[in-house]
């Protein structure tokens, strides 16, 4: 069985963001990128499937731009198996990388799909979703374990109540949550091997895609400012500060 772990190159989540000064974006000039936080506990999980046995290949793909290919080293040496590259210097919205990895669905026929249930720099929490809808494959989102039985993915995900537990018939799609697992840290033997394994590069237009972007994004701002808070002796003038000074009560 094929594993399909799709993985994002984001700003580095130690750096602090700055806005454009025309306000057209985030300035990612000169700053440190890395694989996104939850994409990386996918690879972690797809590499821990593979060593129970129950997987036999684990393909990281990555949708962007040629230094893309940084991002899909450092999976490769996490221990995917190879890698693809879609490069496109356009801007990649969450429904032009469902279809590309739909796309590449439809070429590798894998038996999972596993990815981060959503990206630190826009937050959208959508390709997982557009991907399951746009392939018809049963999906299951914010995975805290997961489990292959009997040719069938038990994934146990939180809600608000606790935890569900969803038996889902493969191939299927899972989106990661934090408490999933904690990723391997990365030895430089890894990394040299991950520099000789397979990466293999396509356009949009080779996969039939088009990845126009659909939504505009008006300006981009930081938020507003807020003061610093203060401390208070006891319960009392807490109270009277929220009631006179806040008047929030």
């Amino acid at each position: 069985m094929k594993i399909l772990v799709p993985v994002k190159r984001v700003v580095d989540y130690n750096v602090k963001v700055r806005v454009k000064s025309d306000g057209t974006g985030v300035d990612i000039a000169n700053v440190k990128m890395s694989m996104n936080p939850f994409d990386e506990i996918a690879v972690e999980e797809a590499v821990r499937l593979k060593e129970k046995g129950i997987a036999t290949e684990v393909i990281a793909v990555s949708c962007g731009v040629a230094q893309c290919q940084e991002t899909l080293r450092t999976a490769m040496a996490i221990g995917a198996d190879r890698a693809i590259l879609v490069e496109t210097t356009e801007e990649l919205q969450p429904l032009a990388v469902a279809k590309l990895l739909k796309a590449l669905v439809d070429k590798e026929q894998p038996g999972l799909i596993i990815l981060g249930k959503q990206a630190i720099d826009d937050d959208c929490n959508q390709t997982g979703q557009m991907l399951a809808a746009l392939a018809d494959l049963p999906q299951a989102t914010f995975a805290s374990k997961v489990e292959v039985v009997d040719g069938k993915a038990q994934v146990t995900r939180e809600v608000d109540g606790g935890l569900e537990v969803l038996s889902l018939s493969m191939p299927a799609v899972i989106t990661t949550d934090l408490r999933l697992n904690e990723p391997r840290y990365v030895t430089l033997p890894n990394i040299m091997k991950a520099k000789k394994k397979q990466l293999d590069t396509f356009k949009p237009e080779d996969l039939g895609v088009d990845v126009s972007p659909r939504i505009t994004t008006l300006k981009v701002s930081e938020p507003p400012k807020r003061s610093a808070g203060i401390k208070v002796p006891d319960v009392a003038t807490l109270v009277d500060k929220l009631k006179n000074v806040s008047k929030v009560i």
